[in-house]
């Protein structure tokens, strides 16, 4: 759909102008003639809409209610008013839905109208959908990116729920923190001035402690200054891109990048190329999916080596970011003629290995989050009972 800026005149000849939406301009021109006004010139711009990006699980549950509706012979038009007259869901995504059923009604393919939402359809899904509106499987793809995007939601959930408990281990760590510094510390100010020298550790606390008590703002400033820090440089593309590289170099969380990047891969290049669109699509629309701006670049050399003639396995061999696992899996697949099946099977292995690799790394995360924490309470302590445990040595010596 589209918003036209037009001029149109009425019977009598007078001169009208304004805007309309329509999907061409031969729609426009019966819109204008219901009024009784007769087009003279149309200028065609698109609608951008800042529409917030659906949920993994809402999208699985729009690709559902979609393959089950029409599976079950209901028409489209019909099939999408049942789905936003839904009492279940939110208000926001009601009005995408009503807006994908009018632009529906008047003549417009699914895909264009979804694509018309902006973002809150992924690029993904607006292209699969595209595919069977040619080929006339829309009931069995929406069913099949149904599994694809519920997957891609149980997978993300898993990785949030893993990252729960040292979530709120570093919550409570710098709650703690805080406390003994702007409250407990404090209490000690009046007992440590009657001494004539302290301890290093004690001197740098107290230091630490009245930074905290008095100039608490400066803190929350600081931290605010670097998470728009952190955003401003992550949209420049060198710096994103270096980012990205150093990420997959990391020990242990570079491991599980990896195998995310080639789970994610690796199930949306099955969910295309079992759609039957052509693997150079197919490779230019699954880069925009990984997530990770080093391994998307280079997959200009991949397409390029795949147009010349290549061998995909060969290509794909080439990219820093996947694991060898993917590789073989598609050598195996090019010789048997079932990419689509290794595909998915490479997928569902990396996505265990993803949920295995997780564990572990939260494993490893727990222990040293629980150490830092032990160590910042017994250098307190420490900086606390040193020179009281002094004074009581002078004072035992005195008499």
């Amino acid at each position: 759909m589209e918003v036209y800026k037009y001029k149109a005149k009425d019977e009598t000849g007078k001169v009208f102008s304004g805007t309309m939406q329509a999907v061409d301009e031969n729609d426009l021109h019966k819109r204008l003639r219901s009024e009784n006004k007769y087009l003279v010139s149309a200028k065609a711009s698109k609608i951008v809409k800042r529409v917030r990006k659906l949920k993994a699980n809402q999208v699985a549950d729009y690709c559902r209610n979609i393959g089950q509706l029409l599976g079950s012979g209901i028409t489209l038009v019909r099939a999408l008013k049942i789905i936003s007259e839904d009492e279940s869901i939110k208000e926001k995504e009601r009005e995408i839905y009503a807006d994908i059923l009018k632009s529906v009604q008047s003549g417009m393919p699914l895909s264009d109208a979804m694509s018309d939402e902006g973002a809150a359809f992924p690029t993904l899904l607006i292209n699969m959908f595209r595919s069977a509106e040619t080929a006339g499987n829309m009931d069995k793809v929406s069913l099949q990116m149904a599994s694809y995007y519920d997957k891609e939601y149980r997978m993300a959930k898993k990785i949030s729920s893993s990252m729960t408990y040292p979530k709120i281990l570093g919550v409570l760590i710098v709650a703690v923190v805080a406390i003994i510094m702007g409250y407990v510390i404090p209490q000690f100010k009046s007992l440590f001035s009657t001494m004539e020298s302290l301890p290093i550790a004690t001197t740098v606390l107290l230091a630490i402690s009245d930074f905290v008590k008095t100039k608490w703002y400066v803190l929350i400033m600081v931290a605010i200054v670097l998470f728009i820090a952190y955003k401003v440089l992550m949209a420049i593309p060198s710096i994103q891109l270096k980012i990205n590289k150093l990420e997959l170099k990391l020990p242990l969380i570079g491991k599980l990048r990896k195998i995310i990047y080639t789970a994610r891969f690796a199930r949306t290049l099955s969910s295309l190329y079992s759609a039957g669109i052509p693997i150079l699509a197919c490779l230019e629309i699954s880069r925009t999916t990984i997530d990770n701006k080093y391994i998307e670049k280079q997959f200009d050399a991949v397409i390029a080596t795949v147009k010349g003639g290549g061998n995909l396995s060969e290509a794909i061999d080439l990219v820093d970011g996947f694991t060898k696992k993917l590789t073989s899996s598609i050598l195996v697949g090019e010789e048997s003629g079932s990419l689509d099946n290794m595909l998915t099977s490479i997928a569902d292995q990396m996505e265990y290995d993803s949920e295995v690799a997780m564990n572990r790394l939260v494993s490893y995360i727990e222990p040293v989050m629980i150490v830092i924490m032990a160590l910042m309470v017994g250098f307190i302590m420490i900086a606390v009972i040193k020179p009281i445990y002094g004074s009581y040595q002078s004072i035992a010596t005195q008499s």
